[in-house]
């Protein structure tokens, strides 16, 4: 279970705001990428409950989400399918990542980064924290907001493009997502750049090799 050894480290070494921050949907075919960041007031007693997103149902992380937004500075920000294909989905990650914090109200005096990478541009000191969302609080809460809000982007872009079941596979390469793709074709919102999709448009003749 995730807990606050990170975020206590951090303030012994004088940083007053930490930020934990993480992103969800690197792996899907279609939809941005979205990152948070949360900074978790100091002498807050965190939910019981409050774990990385892919340990929560769906009803338990809507309510945690619901709690983080009440009691937390955070923010949450996206890194779009074009410039996805433009950057590759690492870079845009971290786009979305740098867009976070720059949205929070206070800024941070660290960011704790889920993964084994720093983005580039962090306007602020960062640690990466390699499987962060299940050690971090702050970083746990991050992946609830950022999932909980992707997750949404992708029911509504369901609403107009049905067949594809994003409202249920929130993009990801399902197998009756990938049937949808050669009965339905690409759409838009499709990430040209990942194999999957550059391969039907290659047989379509839309782009070449």
């Amino acid at each position: 279970m995730p807990d606050l050894s990170f975020e206590t480290a951090a303030r012994a070494e004088g940083a007053r705001h930490v930020a934990g921050v993480d992103e969800a949907g690197r792996g899907p075919l279609a939809g941005p990428v979205t990152a948070a960041a949360v900074i978790l007031p100091q002498g807050i007693e965190a939910p019981a409950a409050l774990n990385d997103s892919k340990a929560l149902s769906p009803r338990r992380r809507a309510a945690l989400a619901e709690w983080i937004t009440a009691h937390c500075d955070w923010s949450v920000a996206h890194a779009s399918v074009a410039e996805i294909d433009a950057l590759n989905i690492l870079r845009a990650s971290h786009l979305a990542m740098c867009r976070a914090l720059e949205g929070l109200s206070q800024p941070p005096c660290i960011a704790l980064i889920d993964g084994n990478l720093l983005p580039r541009d962090l306007a602020c000191p960062g640690r990466a924290i390699v499987k962060g969302d299940a050690r971090s609080l702050s970083i746990a809460a991050a992946s609830i907001l950022a999932k909980q809000a992707r997750d949404q982007i992708m029911v509504d872009l369901a609403q107009q493009h049905p067949g594809y079941g994003w409202d249920r596979n929130a993009g990801y390469p399902s197998k009756a997502h990938k049937q949808a793709l050669l009965d339905l074709g690409v759409t838009p919102h499709h990430r040209r750049s990942f194999a999957p999709i550059h391969n039907i448009l290659c047989k379509e003749g839309f782009v070449s090799d």
